[in-house]
């Protein structure tokens, strides 16, 4: 039976995850999970700002047995994608704000695509394009350099080399639990499970996080909000937990499933 623990670390992974001076692209991490799993644990399974200060958390064994989740959702995609790639223009609901999160918090690494790309990507297709400067790509970019490093570290390859082939990481939020919502700003709890794989034949590693994210109404479309992250009530931290676990039910969230 897999045992899954928390660790006290900084998401390497995180997509514009140091953007602490204009707002969090990718959520406030608070802790994260091991999962020596190489496939996602049930039919549901498949992230700016400063991380937070994480405290320590007890691990925990993963039950063997599949628990259905409570609450499912499919949530809208987005009706068009943009200039960067990106999905956009996504419905004017609490549905579609959570949808536009979790694309934001969605990335993939590998050996044609690295954190630059990605992180730069996020920044232009999900902050408001008047939150968005020069200034605050660059620091995008160089802190996306050093993601680049630490994933080949994490992964136990060469720094500055290319990812081999079948190499990747990649993050799919799987779940949400929101926190408040009105028609201009919704703020949710992100559950997302991030896989790793150093090659072709190596083993596929899963871990799976926290994160907070808030979203505000602008222009027609939802963008990452600074406010609404911090106007986020966050005492009542959910418990990281797969969907399939029955303590998934327990706190709270809502397992999302891919829509037609």
């Amino acid at each position: 039976m897999p045992t899954r623990g928390t660790r006290n670390s900084r998401s390497m992974w995180v997509a514009g995850g140091l953007l602490a001076a204009v707002l969090v692209l990718t959520g406030y991490m608070a802790f994260s999970g091991d999962d020596e799993e190489t496939g996602p644990p049930g039919p549901a399974g498949g992230s700016a700002g400063a991380a937070a200060s994480p405290s320590p958390a007890p691990s925990y064994t993963r039950p063997e047995e599949w628990t259905e989740p409570d609450r499912w959702a499919a949530l809208p995609r987005g009706q068009r994608t943009d200039a960067h790639g990106s999905p956009v223009g996504y419905p004017r609901s609490t549905e579609g704000a959570v949808s536009m999160m979790a694309a934001a918090n969605s990335i993939s690494i590998d050996s044609d695509r690295d954190a630059v790309d990605e992180q730069l990507r996020i920044y232009r297709s999900y902050l408001a394009e008047g939150d968005q400067s020069d200034e605050g790509a660059e620091k995008v970019e160089l802190d996306a350099v050093q993601t680049d490093k630490m994933l080949r570290k994490e992964l136990g390859l060469t720094v500055g080399e290319p990812l081999p082939a079948g190499a990747y990481m990649r993050n799919t939020v799987v779940g949400y639990r929101v926190i408040k919502e009105s028609d201009d700003a919704v703020s949710v709890w992100l559950l997302t499970r991030v896989v790793q794989k150093a090659g072709e034949t190596a083993k596929e590693r899963a871990t799976y996080t926290r994160s907070l994210s808030g979203a505000a109404w602008t222009d027609g479309d939802w963008k990452l909000s600074g406010k609404a992250f911090a106007d986020a009530d966050t005492s009542d931290e959910p418990a990281i937990v797969a969907p399939g676990d029955a303590d998934f039910n327990a706190a709270g969230w809502v397992a999302i499933r891919e829509a037609s």
